[in-house]
């Protein structure tokens, strides 16, 4: 897959939405998880990728097919290699999908939590700060929401693929 855009250039629109991603950014590992899980828990069908046509399921077999086999433990662990960003395998599956397939699949994940997918604990209470981000995102309107969610399920994963460089950046003009 070859990409023209910059994964590092926020899709967050307003300041709202960035103070979102930003707060998002500033969590550990497994808040970052548990933001996901409980957003798609609290806001259900309305975070659903923005164009389900647009979204194809195909496109991520290990990551929604290869991936419900695992154990609890496989799953935790590459759940936290795509938000560390690692190059793994299922982090380079991720990486290479766009937002929209990437947020198919924290929903695909978050559907099957406790079922085919690691659960949080029963005992897990949600930091302030993961509250708060919450109350942030539910306080956004559903095309902020949309950004915000592209956004950060965007800058997840691995990718080893850069930006086409410009014109303006590399001096040359294109020949035919």
């Amino acid at each position: 897959m070859t990409t023209s855009y910059d994964k590092n250039i926020s899709q967050a629109r307003s300041n709202e939405s960035q103070k979102v991603v930003d707060a998002f950014n500033a969590l550990d590992t497994d808040a970052k998880l548990a933001w996901f899980y409980l957003v798609y828990k609290k806001m259900g069908d309305s975070v659903t990728p923005a164009a389900p046509a647009a979204t194809d399921p195909e496109l991520a077999p290990l990551l929604l097919g290869k991936y419900f086999d695992l154990s609890d433990d496989e799953q935790l662990e590459i759940m936290r290699d795509i938000v560390n960003r690692k190059d793994t395998e299922y982090s380079r599956a991720y990486g290479a999908i766009k937002e929209n397939n990437q947020l198919l699949v924290w929903y695909a994940w978050a559907v099957a939590m406790g079922d085919k997918v690691v659960d949080l604990p029963d005992t897990y209470q949600p930091s302030q700060a993961i509250n708060d981000l919450l109350s942030q995102t539910e306080g956004l309107d559903f095309d902020e929401q949309i950004s915000v969610f592209r956004t950060i399920a965007g800058e997840l994963g691995y990718t080893d693929i850069k930006p086409i460089e410009t014109q303006a950046q590399t001096g040359k003009t294109p020949s035919l």
